[in-house]
């Protein structure tokens, strides 16, 4: 089934009393998760976003969301509410090594390494740049979930979205690994498989 149809179908489908999300889920083949280099996250910016606000936390001492101070206090539950409270991080250079001591064995096995915030930058464009953005992660399983947008966006771009992501889960494959099967889902909604 080509994109453009599928989506068409699940707008079609049954209404929930939230706003649900369109699903891409990506199965790989000929991946042997036991070798590191065929593990990889890669940022993918959306043409246009997810369609639904994200939460990028800031660290810096100067103007953020958490300060050195605040991560040197980080302990158990609250380090877990931070976690679920954000999507994505970024960080100044010189607090990097701390945040990687601190949160880094929290941070790395969900995907949430922080990224570099460069000195002198204007945090406001780049948490704009952030906010579009979505996360593919290949670690433990051979299949790849991902947002692609959400009802209250246009057909048209969900599926730019969904082109995008397709293509660079293609570019960012290692080796033999291919796409075995592509589908695509609203939140409650059943699947639709689409051509490969």
């Amino acid at each position: 089934m080509k994109i453009e149809e599928a989506i068409k179908q699940l707008s079609e489908s049954k209404k929930r009393k939230f706003e649900q999300t369109y699903d891409l889920v990506i199965n790989l083949s000929n991946i042997d998760l036991k070798k590191p280099e065929n593990k990889f996250s890669k940022e993918i910016r959306l043409p246009h976003g997810r369609g639904k606000d994200i939460d990028v936390c800031v660290i810096s001492d100067n103007k953020g969301d958490l300060s050195r101070a605040d991560i040197e206090g980080l302990k158990g539950k609250k380090t877990k509410e931070l976690l679920n409270k954000y999507d994505f991080f970024l960080c100044e250079a010189p607090l990097m090594p701390l945040v990687g001591r601190v949160l880094g064995k929290y941070l790395g096995p969900k995907g949430k390494m922080p990224k570099l915030l460069p000195p002198g930058t204007d945090p406001a464009k780049l948490i704009e740049e952030t906010k579009k953005s979505v996360r593919i992660n290949v670690r433990d399983s051979p299949v790849i979930h991902v947002i692609a947008g959400s009802e209250k966006m246009a057909p048209e771009q969900v599926k730019e979205n969904a082109e995008k992501i397709i293509d660079e889960v293609k570019k960012s494959l290692p080796g033999k690994v291919r796409i075995k099967s592509i589908y695509i889902k609203l939140t409650m909604s059943k699947p639709c498989r689409l051509d490969v």
